[in-house]
């Protein structure tokens, strides 16, 4: 495979650069603490290698394509600071949240400083380019608002079916992933058609990628993933997992499920794992995985590019959907 652990690690290091030099550039105002402290927790920084590959298809400057690759990743940690706070969260990546490091008034202050400092980002490009990251990245929150309040809506029902959770985690999730790679053809005046081929790449592999991190939780190696297995099962979270199980039982198993939930039970993990494998809800992940996965692949051989520049996209989203992390 073309794309290494070792090109991953290079993009991910020159994100981790860009992100210490924008860090510097704040003042010492306590606002930007938090900012500061949350930016350098550990990350895989997909969306923001992703604007990189996407631009490196029609242009090999790294450098101009690291405001918008920025951007996406201060925006992304925006909605993570705030989703903690409406999750009650208090580890994010192995530390504490930002509310219980400090407190929630500062938590807040913080993240919407966050917010328009991604806005900002976009000040080094063209009138006319900046335009339309604007008008993709207000669409792009507007929707990830709305995938927030149906995963907040879908807390309280245990009936949700496929086709509403697939639309909570686009919206919530994916629409990121879109809207990053489709940056790396706007900020390039790439044709609409390529355009709109890396947004699409983008929302499934954006699918893809969430339904395996849902996956992973449970069926993971807590060695390889770093945190312990099961924990969207301690915390009581209906990931795909839980919905398609759901879909799939019997009464007797739903009500079974039901009480798996809502038990502090120290054997609910094993005992949700084992009733997920027996109504075949794992390997029905599995395979959405492969679905997604394969329309992202798909996008990207439409793409009217030379195919030694899609191999690296190709690559990338084999390399993160074979991932054990």
């Amino acid at each position: 495979m073309y794309f290494s652990v070792r090109m991953f690690s290079d993009y991910h290091n020159n994100i981790n650069n860009s992100i210490q030099i924008f860090l510097d550039e704040l003042n010492d105002s306590k606002i930007y603490d938090p900012i500061k402290y949350f930016l350098k927790l550990p990350s895989k920084r997909i969306r923001p290698i992703s604007t990189l590959i996407s631009s490196n298809l029609f242009n090999n400057d790294i450098e101009f394509a690291l405001p918008a690759s920025l951007a996406n990743e201060v925006f992304h940690n925006f909605t993570l600071i705030h989703d903690d706070i409406m999750d009650s969260s208090k580890i994010r990546r192995g530390k504490e949240t930002v509310h219980i490091k400090w407190n929630l008034n500062q938590a807040i202050l913080s993240g919407d400083s966050m917010l328009i400092l991604s806005y900002k980002l976009f000040e080094s490009y063209s009138d006319d380019i900046q335009k339309k990251l604007l008008q993709l990245f207000n669409d792009t929150a507007l929707l990830i608002c709305e995938g927030q309040q149906m995963d907040m809506d879908f807390e309280n029902q245990t009936d949700v079916n496929y086709e509403s959770y697939i639309k909570m985690i686009k919206y919530k999730t994916a629409v990121l992933l879109g809207s990053s790679m489709q940056m790396g053809a706007i900020i390039n005046n790439v044709n609409q058609i390529d355009s709109k081929l890396l947004y699409e790449c983008g929302i499934n592999l954006g699918l893809a990628f969430q339904i395996q991190d849902d996956y992973l939780d449970l069926f993971g190696d807590q060695e390889i993933i770093g945190k312990k297995v099961g924990g969207d099962v301690i915390e009581n979270k209906k990931t795909i997992l839980y919905h398609m199980c759901f879909a799939k039982s019997s009464n007797d198993q739903k009500s079974l499920l039901n009480e798996i939930y809502k038990s502090d039970d120290s054997n609910k993990v094993e005992k949700a794992k084992k009733l997920f494998v027996e109504t075949n809800a794992d390997q029905v992940a599995l395979n959405l995985v492969k679905k997604y996965s394969d329309l992202a692949i798909k996008s990207i051989n439409d793409l009217d590019v030379n195919q030694s520049k899609k191999q690296e996209l190709i690559d990338l989203s084999q390399f993160l959907l074979t991932r054990k992390f």
